[in-house]
């Protein structure tokens, strides 16, 4: 099954909690639930979540508490979810980094909405114009950012979530080397621990995934003793008709 997007949900209500899980569930998305700030900002750092829903009347603290927190090193999509429906409130949380503000009750298909609103921007804001209408390529190797499709030659390729952050990773800054340290704590979060066997085997992993030869590999590089690259890589001329 391709890699799905993950979404963060933080709030303290187990029902309320478990029914959003089901509709991100039933909608192609990865919940991952926390029941609390102090969950919520470990869960941000170490799983590294491309959406966070966050609540902003936590049990351990406020939810505005928490986008401080993380707004410190990460800047991925954060929607506040309250019940307070103060326009105050609302320009406090836009004021102190948060992407958007839901207001309880709302409708799941406006959740939805949001939630794919907030995809797009984050793909816009990260890729720029190095990705038109969401897709990135290179060589043969195409990455279907809206939808999470890799493709390589025109076949699809099955990647783990982890690999498929690397060479995504990799893939938005071609030519340049990413060092280990910058890859990891990508991948696994700012506060992950130096573990280059962990890198070394996913890399390998992508290699046989989308190299015709993974040990003379022409897309993801090895740079000695600093990191990996991803080569620019001309693509192949269409064959003339006979």
């Amino acid at each position: 099954m391709q890699n799905r997007f993950t979404v963060l949900i933080a709030e303290h209500d187990a029902e309320t909690r478990d029914a959003i899980s089901s509709v991100l569930q039933a909608n192609g998305y990865k919940p991952l639930p926390a029941e609390n700030g102090a969950a919520a900002v470990s869960m941000i750092s170490s799983l590294c979540p491309d959406v966070v829903l966050l609540e902003q009347e936590l049990p351990d603290m406020e939810g505005l508490e928490v986008l401080k927190k993380v707004r410190s090193w990460t800047g991925l999509p954060i929607l506040i979810l309250s019940s307070r429906g103060s326009e105050k409130e609302e320009v406090r949380a836009l004021d102190m980094g948060a992407d958007d503000y839901l207001r309880k009750p709302f409708g799941y298909p406006e959740l939805l909405a949001r939630i794919r609103m907030a995809q797009r921007h984050s793909v816009k804001m990260e890729f720029g114009d190095n990705a038109k209408n969401g897709i990135l390529k290179n060589g043969g190797l195409v990455i279907d950012l809206l939808r999470r499709i890799v493709t390589m030659e025109g076949k699809e390729i099955h990647l783990t979530q982890n690999e498929y952050r690397i060479l995504l990773f990799l893939a938005k800054q071609p030519g340049k080397v990413l060092t280990y340290e910058e890859i990891i704590k990508h991948v696994w979060g700012h506060f992950a621990a130096d573990d280059r066997q962990i890198l070394r085997v996913n890399i390998a992993n992508i290699r046989k995934k989308i190299e015709s030869d993974p040990a003379n590999p022409k897309y993801i590089l090895t740079e000695i003793g600093i990191g990996y690259r991803m080569a620019l890589v001309k693509e192949k001329a269409a064959q003339p008709e006979s």
